[in-house]
């Protein structure tokens, strides 16, 4: 399913944050409530079809959790 990046929600990578560009690490927030990670692809292992992996910097996460108040 493919999601359009105006339906979420984006907590991270804010004009006033270390990055404003589209191009960085970012986590967003979809309706429903889970999680959508932008980063670098990562080959850390191998993920299961269907699945991949992203390296994103743990700050561009607290500003996440920063956005959501918690």
């Amino acid at each position: 399913m493919v999601m359009a990046r105006e339906g979420l929600i984006r907590l991270t990578g804010n004009e006033n944050g270390t990055c404003g560009k589209d191009d960085c690490p970012n986590v967003y927030r979809t309706a429903s409530g889970s999680f959508v990670v932008q980063g670098d692809m990562s080959d850390a292992f191998k993920a299961p079809d269907g699945e991949g992996l992203v390296e994103i910097p743990e700050e561009t996460l607290r500003e996440a959790v920063r956005a959501l108040g918690w």
